[in-house]
């Protein structure tokens, strides 16, 4: 409209009408009635001046301005702390000088998420999530522009790849591919796996966890504002719950959330490890007699082949809780499968406090877990199968092909015993 202007006096007219600017700066600026009263400013002068600064980012800006905006207000009322780690946001010509820096162009969907934040600083906890498990602990911070680039990968297995998160803790970080090399797509965010049954020390697998930034950013930032991550002690923990994986015995419900672990998982070697977080509750409507006490448990659990494995024990985590009207009671637990997908399912038995001879089953309803997509490094599929201690399938990053191999990952563990199949 702004370039039609000059081809007529109607079309002169028509830029100049102000309504026609607002609807443009609400919809591309989120700008809002308020803003606008502060700076004093016409619609359309607005509109212009802001298009200078960001109208390259004009099909991402709204989208990752709410997101942002939609994010802030969530923490501000559940995680206050966390607001006071984002960093402001960075200039243009920042983004210029990191690309300078690493010889390669950054995805403007990337870039216009750091034009609103800079990421936030190396802190605990992170934005982009916490998982406890045991002594096991992990918190992930979304990197600011410049140690990201710090982290920039060059080397074989990882070219081209620049981190978007890291744990303290663990080391680990989600990459984003800026190149199509070495597998990978263009853009394509993923946790490394390296291969711990090849030679070749560039044999790095990958789980695939966006296929974009602005994609892998507002998918987890909905996430978190819809409920769909619980918030524990001032954290995000990154636990999905199916809403259909509830199951109630009279007064008492539970229901069952679950989270992938890739820096305790493995392609090759098959070893996928899960954690899952259950949550026992009685009605407040019970009546008082019905308090009882968790005595055992019992387990079912069933691999992607069929294979069948049955577990029981005396109580949770070391613990027998009670559960009385109105109650609940939470703990967490874990479980590995060779294949890549599987499902647990059981019941607990209780006995009445009222009634202490008196004994209870109460189900627990089957949960499903599932590795997230991942890819076989091209070194594994370029180099001779002789390099390699088993011969599998190559090309299969699917799901549940692999044979089962019982072996230990040879990657350092977590300090303490996790607690399976509690």
């Amino acid at each position: 409209i702004y370039s039609c202007c000059y081809l007529s006096r109607r079309l002169n007219q028509l830029s100049s009408h102000d309504p026609l600017w607002k609807r443009h700066c609400k919809k591309y600026w989120l700008i809002s009635e308020e803003e606008k009263s502060q700076r004093n400013q016409s619609w359309k002068a607005i509109f212009i001046s802001t298009y200078s600064d960001l109208g390259r980012y004009i099909r991402y800006y709204a989208t990752l301005k709410k997101a942002w905006d939609d994010l802030e207000k969530y923490l501000g009322q559940r995680c206050p702390r966390m607001i006071g780690s984002l960093k402001e946001s960075v200039r243009e010509e920042d983004l210029d000088a990191v690309e300078a820096q690493i010889g390669c162009k950054l995805p403007d969907d990337y870039r216009c998420s750091f034009r609103i934040h800079n990421g936030q600083k190396l802190v605990v906890p992170g934005l982009m999530g916490s998982m406890a498990l045991s002594n096991h602990y992990r918190s992930e911070d979304l990197l600011d522009i410049d140690t990201a680039a710090g982290g920039f990968q060059q080397r074989l297995g990882l070219k081209q790849c620049l981190p978007l998160t890291f744990c303290i803790h663990t080391g680990l970080s989600q990459y984003m591919a800026l190149e199509s090399v070495e597998g990978r797509n263009k853009y394509e965010i993923f946790y490394q796996c390296p291969d711990q049954m090849a030679r070749n020390p560039s044999a790095i697998d990958m789980f695939i966890t966006g296929t974009s930034y602005l994609e892998w950013f507002t998918s987890y930032v909905n996430k978190v504002v819809t409920g769909g991550y619980p918030i524990i002690r001032d954290q995000i923990f990154r636990y999905v719950h199916d809403k259909e994986c509830v199951a109630t015995t009279g007064d008492i419900t539970v229901s069952v959330s679950t989270s992938f672990l890739p820096e305790l998982s493995s392609v090759h070697p098959p070893h996928y490890f899960f954690t899952y977080r259950i949550r026992i509750e009685m009605s407040k409507d019970a009546l008082p007699e019905k308090a009882c006490q968790l005595d055992s448990r019992y387990w079912r659990i069933t691999n992607a082949k069929g294979d069948v494995e049955e577990v029981q024990g005396p109580g949770v985590v070391g613990e027998f809780p009670i559960i009385s009207p109105g109650r609940v009671y939470e703990y967490t637990s874990c479980t590995t499968f060779s294949t890549t997908s599987g499902y647990m399912e059981g019941y607990y038995t209780f006995h009445c406090l009222y009634y202490k001879d008196k004994f209870f089953n109460v189900t627990i309803p089957r949960f499903h877990m599932v590795c997230p997509t991942f890819k076989v490094s091209t070194a594994r599929m370029e180099t001779n199968h002789n390099e390699y201690a088993v011969d599998e399938d190559e090309d299969s990053t699917d799901t549940d092909e692999y044979e089962d191999r019982r072996r230990v990952l040879d990657i350092p563990a977590p300090s303490g015993r996790c607690p399976r199949h509690t």
